[in-house]
This record gives C-alpha cells, sequence and structure tokens, in this order.
C-alpha cells in the first residue's frame, strides 16, 4: 500500500512512518495541509492519514475538497480531540474511520488495511496461488506445510506477484510499485529481491513458482493440474 499522511507533530509523523515502512508500506509524509491538498490531488494513493489541525488547510479541509472533486482515496482522520461531534463532521464529510490520540500504531494500520479493502474490493485477506499462501492480515506465508519466513521487503514484493498471478511484471513495474522510486537502469535490485524469495519460496520444491520472462520482468504462477482422462 502507498500511504501519505499529513501530520504537523514531527514526533508523531515519524513515528507513524518509521513504523509503516518497518510493515512493507511505502509512505509520503508533510506537516502542512496546503503540501498535503497538494499530494493528495495530483498521485494516487491507496489510503490518506489526515490529522484534522494543520497549520494551511485543515485535515477536514482537505477531505471536504477531495470529495468534491470525486477523489475516493479511503481517508482516516486522526484528531487530539475525543468530541463527537469532530468525529460525525469528519464522517459525514467522507472520511472512512478516525483515531483519537494517543493511539497504538497497531490500531491505525488495522484500519488503513480495513478501509482499503473495502474501497478496493478486496475482501479476502489470504491470497493463494498452488500451495502457496500469504495472509495479508497476519503476514504469515506458508507454502504446503512451511512457514516461510520473510523480510517486509520480500513480503511486500511477493505480494505485489501474488495479487496478479501468472500477469508479467515488468522491472519498472516492481521497482515502483515495491520500492517507490523511478527505475534506474543500472540498478539490480529487483533481480536481488526475487533470488532471495526463490530461495525462500522455491528452492526446497519441486514446482517453482517464480518465473523468469526473458527481456521483460517476473511472473509467479502455479500449473494447471490436469484432470484424469475417464
Amino acid at each position: 500500500m502507498h500511504i501519505l499522511v499529513v501530520e504537523d507533530e514531527k514526533k508523531i509523523l515519524s513515528f507513524v512512518r518509521k513504523g509503516l515502512e518497518e510493515q512493507g508500506y511505502i509512505v509520503d509524509a508533510c506537516e502542512n495541509g496546503d503540501d498535503g491538498y497538494l499530494l493528495a490531488k495530483t498521485n494516487s494513493y491507496d489510503a490518506l492519514v489526515l490529522d484534522i489541525m494543520l497549520p494551511g488547510r485543515d485535515g477536514l479541509s482537505i477531505l471536504r475538497l477531495l470529495r468534491e472533486n470525486k477523489n475516493k482515496v479511503p481517508v482516516v482522520i486522526i484528531t487530539a480531540r475525543g468530541g463527537v461531534s469532530e468525529k460525525i463532521e469528519g464522517l459525514n464529510l467522507g472520511a472512512d474511520d478516525y483515531l483519537v490520540k494517543p493511539f497504538y500504531l497497531e490500531e491505525l494500520i488495522a484500519r488503513l488495511n480495513s478501509v482499503w479493502r473495502r474501497s478496493s474490493g478486496q475482501g479476502l485477506s489470504i491470497l493463494r496461488v498452488g500451495d502457496l499462501s500469504v495472509n495479508i492480515m497476519t503476514r504469515e506465508v506458508t507454502r504446503g506445510d512451511c512457514l516461510i519466513d520473510l523480510a517486509p521487503r520480500e513480503f511486500s514484493l511477493l505480494e505485489y506477484l501474488m495479487r496478479s498471478p501468472g500477469r508479467v511484471l515488468t522491472r519498472t513495474q516492481i521497482v515502483e510499485h515495491v520500492w517507490n522510486y523511478h527505475f534506474d537502469s543500472d540498478t539490480n535490485i529487483v533481480d536481488v529481491y526475487i533470488q532471495r524469495l526463490r530461495r525462500k519460496v522455491d528452492d526446497q520444491f519441486d514446482e517453482k513458482l517464480i518465473q523468469t520472462v526473458r527481456g521483460v520482468g517476473y511472473r509467479l504462477v502455479a500449473e494447471k493440474k490436469r484432470t484424469p482422462s475417464s
């Protein structure tokens, strides 16, 4: 997921950004409402985290403008106030959820996952390709009866491949989605991480799921089982 966090308290912003990135999210962050609105309207995000009290445009005005312009990006508002009226106003303006400070990072992550699944239609939290299974919520990866331990970036790469089984994904698509920067023809970061995934996901199994499409990129696909002829 690609998240925008708009929060003017530097300690909270740093804490949230670091925590989300450690979980494999791609995070843009800013401390000013005007900058936050510009980023939100010019970039494609999977979800926004908006503080209500901001210098420049406040969080509710950002939300109002986005909804008036038919931007349906999921929004979680955060506030230091616990008043019911402010929560109601945010929800009526089109917020998908809210949190009151102080909050636990785990709860923010759970709410972001929830609003994203609702908006994207991804109701299932488990992805499967062949005998490989990924639980998006618990971040548990298994193949057959084997539990596979992945680093956060490895998990993000595998999740991206599994969301489009059989589809060939170019190195440019992978690096922009998983690392959030434009492709540098001199980098081999995608190939390095593909090799790491293969060692953990494929090497000890007979069927190899991660395939190289020479000159193009990679895909993840399971062999189709033939039905016995009668």
